[in-house]
């Protein structure tokens, strides 16, 4: 007679799904790691949904394997997980959510998961409501591309930004290598001030001068990823004295800082005390960039606090999975 085999509990499912990396965690009550996995991007405006929902599959499935590993335990014929938190790179609409939702339930009926609690939200959002228990706080993201969120103490959100690389995340790492191209083509036309920036650029890129970076910039070579890994050639010229990187450093900051200054006024927090988080490698590598956007901060709304913990992304959103499993 075959043997029936009970369906696993486990407390919480944590999936940090950006627009690079997906991370994905089983989690016991106490936060204790149960199983974890990675894959890649999860936007689906960028790669498409068929992508992700193989990202996330693969990634849930590590997770599981490891689990199983860890605890010695045969695969169970199926899953139980209490509390499940999906925070998604590109959820900026209702549309946005329905589509997701969608291939989220996909996903977890293909994983033979059965789900409590299901919880689907922007990865950044997620992030921080996480980081901060739900207090009062607005988190930077500026990465590869950036947005701001917030939420003040009577549980108001908003969000600004985040409309992507063609008519948005300004201050990211996509739009300062896209202006370090420019400014190398505005200099050799004559329209705008000389620069170094072509002494990193054209070996980096492989391309000998401004036709041929002309020509790379509209390549299939010319990917978003491949332009926003630029920014770090625009600070080493920084550092190396170039003035007209130093100006597209600060233009940057100030598109960022534009962002959460409206944040913090459309929360009314200009006097309140709260936490700001900064994420993203714009940010948590450019020191230039990080202290600048600090100091107008601490101008702007002085009773605010910078979040100086190293926490991924994903311990965010583990904290809001447990909120979450202690108030039900």
């Amino acid at each position: 007679m075959e043997q029936v085999r009970m369906a696993v509990q486990i407390p919480l499912l944590a999936v940090d799904g950006g627009g690079t990396k997906c991370v994905a965690m089983f989690v016991d009550e106490r936060g204790n790691l149960l199983g974890a996995g990675r894959s890649g991007s999860c936007n689906y405006q960028s790669v498409g949904q068929a992508v992700v929902k193989q990202e996330l599959i693969s990634a849930i499935r590590d997770a599981l394997h490891e689990y199983e590993a860890m605890g010695d335990r045969s695969e169970s014929s199926s899953i139980v997980v209490e509390c499940a938190v999906f925070a998604l790179a590109g959820l900026d609409t209702d549309y946005d959510r329905e589509i997701i939702s969608f291939f989220v339930q996909e996903v977890l009926a293909e994983l033979n998961i059965k789900v409590d609690q299901l919880i689907i939200e922007n990865d950044g959002l997620a992030a921080l409501l996480g980081a901060t228990s739900g207090k009062a706080g607005v988190l930077v993201i500026a990465g590869t591309g950036s947005i701001v969120f917030g939420i003040n103490g009577q549980g108001e959100r908003t969000r600004v930004g985040g409309w992507g690389h063609i008519v948005g995340d300004e201050g990211s790492g996509y739009w300062i290598g896209k202006k370090a191209i420019i400014a190398i083509l505005y200099a050799e036309d004559g329209r705008g001030k000389p620069t170094r920036l072509s002494e990193w650029i054209f070996p980096h890129l492989d391309v000998k001068n401004s036709e041929e970076l002309f020509n790379w910039t509209y390549s299939a070579d010319a990917t978003i990823d491949q332009i926003a890994g630029l920014q770090k050639l625009v600070r080493t010229a920084y550092l190396a004295g170039d003035e007209v990187s130093k100006e597209l450093l600060e233009a940057a900051v100030q598109e960022l800082f534009l962002g959460v200054s409206t944040v913090i006024k459309k929360l009314g927090l200009v006097d309140s005390p709260f936490t700001i988080i900064l994420q993203g490698g714009v940010l948590e590598n450019g020191d230039f960039m990080r202290e600048l956007l600090i100091e107008k901060l601490q101008k702007l709304a002085p009773l605010s606090q910078l979040y100086t913990a190293s926490n991924e992304p994903i311990e965010g959103i583990i904290a809001l999975g447990l909120s979450v499993l202690k108030d039900s």
